[in-house]
């Protein structure tokens, strides 16, 4: 049977459908019902001239409609295509063209010259009636039956595209086929060790990979996901936790540093929690060792990741104390090697490499971008295979655990004649007990060309100078990596997956 990504929907709901697959702002949503709105959707689609492969774009907040829809695409035969809610018309114009999307699923109308070209929209709670123009509302969706279409679907079949953004800035459709998807579900379930009674929370937003999988892995296993849009305060955490018995917190890093703000003891006791899992950039060594104090009860996972093959690898939770800097080994189903700048391999330990990826998790290339797709994808040893050149530079030790150093493009700072991993920077300021968070850009410098600037977030009560920073970060650094202006700022800027801005931070004008 193939593996199709709502396959596991359809089974649990056949067997359990009373039990609560999601949790949203109180509201309980059952296998049943998730399955039977999503077949209701995917007639409607259907009907209104969807077929398979065809794209369909969701434009919602974090919600019960955000999954139907999801699943009721799939169901349809269609490729699903997440745009955050956020994003700019002109960005949702694009994507929409870009993909030639035939549906659009969103809270708003669009506007009138992007809904002329889409066969099939459907708005979703919205304050005023909808236009006819502008399609139908979500209501309409209950006139169909609840019972799934028969549609012809493959595991080789594309059925998401995810967007992301490169060097350029310009938008990059991200192609996954079913298989792509399941296998890297199945191989984060493996390591995780998720099983049916587990509860997950998460905060990021469904069009951030981060978000979608911790809401389609629970489905996967036939646990229970908690959707939340945000989290402004270390008790909410804590109560959300301890409300719905969470067993799996899935959080990025400044939501960790968020919650370590808090000096309140009850703020961390969650005695339901068994696992913590990050990704998205690196944890500081000491968030990780405050964290792992403060929940000795729970698992904490170190994880790294590129959207373009979802996971790769994981560091073992009982390794974190010995190896905090270490990203760990590949996730089960997944090979690496690393690569010099002509393709050969680097096995010396401590070397730095390019990290390429292997496994049924890679990705089939960008959407209607043949030249990029070249660039990442090449043939592997197995024809029809290919690997994954992730851009990223990594060392690897004699034991075979992963330690990232840079973006092969950008990350890396050449300042002064000197190359900087603003990551080994970012980690010795957040070592002073009055910095809870750091950031290490290079920016325009008169003389330098480019210098080392740190931006830091004081820790609540903490009143510091940066000359005072930069002097006891001097005990944790080589003096050319010590930064060349330091600001203290009340927030980091954010994108919109919770990632540290440092794009708008080199923009930033500084004092030298």
């Amino acid at each position: 049977m193939p593996r199709l990504l709502h396959r596991p929907l359809e089974d649990h709901a056949s067997r359990n459908a009373d039990r609560i697959a999601a949790i949203c702002q109180n509201r309980r949503l059952s296998y049943g019902e998730l399955e039977r709105e999503a077949n209701r959707l995917a007639r409607h689609l259907i009907a209104h001239g969807v077929s398979r492969g065809d794209r369909v774009v969701i434009q919602l907040e974090t919600c019960f409609e955000s999954l139907v829809a999801i699943y009721g695409v799939l169901k349809a035969g269609g490729v699903f295509v997440l745009v955050h809610p956020g994003v700019t018309n002109d960005k949702l114009a694009f994507i929409l063209a870009d993909c030639e999307a035939r549906g659009l699923i969103a809270g708003q109308p669009p506007q009138e010259a992007v809904a002329g070209r889409l066969s099939c929209i459907l708005i979703v709670g919205a304050s005023a009636p909808v236009p006819p123009r502008c399609g139908r509302d979500w209501q309409s969706l209950q006139a169909q039956p609840p019972t799934a279409p028969e549609v012809p679907v493959e595991e080789t079949d594309l059925c998401s595209l995810i967007y992301t953004s490169g060097s350029t800035g310009i938008p990059k459709g991200v192609m996954l086929t079913h298989l792509n998807m399941r296998s890297a579900a199945a191989s984060i379930i493996e390591y995780l060790e998720n099983r049916p009674d587990d509860v997950v929370l998460t905060f990021s937003p469904l069009s951030f990979d981060y978000g979608l999988y911790n809401c389609l892995m629970p489905i996967e296993f036939g646990g229970q996901v908690v959707l939340e849009r945000a989290v402004l305060h270390p008790a909410q955490v804590a109560g959300l936790v301890r409300r719905h018995r969470v067993t799996g917190l899935a959080v990025v890093p400044p939501t960790i540093a968020m919650m370590l703000k808090s000096n309140n003891p009850d703020d961390f006791d969650l005695p339901s929690l068994r696992y913590v899992t990050t990704t998205g950039q690196a944890l500081p060594p000491e968030h990780s060792r405050r964290l792992r104090d403060l929940l000795p009860t729970a698992r904490i996972y170190s994880m790294y990741g590129l959207t373009e093959c979802k996971r790769v690898s994981y560091l073992a939770p009982d390794e974190l104390e010995r190896r905090p800097t270490s990203v760990g080994k590949p996730m089960p189903n997944v090979e690496v090697t690393l690569v010099d700048a002509a393709g050969h391999p680097v096995t010396a330990p401590g070397a730095v490499g390019e990290l390429v990826v292997r496994g049924p998790n890679v990705m089939q290339g960008y959407w209607n971008a043949p030249e990029e797709t070249a660039r990442r994808l090449k043939p592997g040893a197995v024809s029809g295979e290919f690997l994954l050149l992730s851009g990223d530079l990594f060392t690897r030790d004699a034991e075979g655990f992963l330690y990232f150093v840079a973006r092969k493009d950008d990350d890396l700072i050449k300042a002064g004649g000197q190359r900087i991993s603003p990551q080994e920077v970012e980690n010795a300021l957040c070592k002073l007990p009055d910095v809870a968070e750091a950031a290490a850009v290079g920016v325009p410098h008169e003389t330098l060309g480019l210098a080392l600037a740190a931006f830091v977030v004081l820790a609540p009560g903490q009143a510091s100078e940066p000359d005072d920073i930069l002097k006891r970060c001097a005990a944790h650094l080589d003096r050319h990596l010590l930064p060349k202006v330091l600001e203290i700022v009340p927030e980091l800027p954010r994108t919109t997956t919770g990632k540290i801005d440092k794009k708008t931070l080199q923009q930033r004008p500084v004092c030298s």
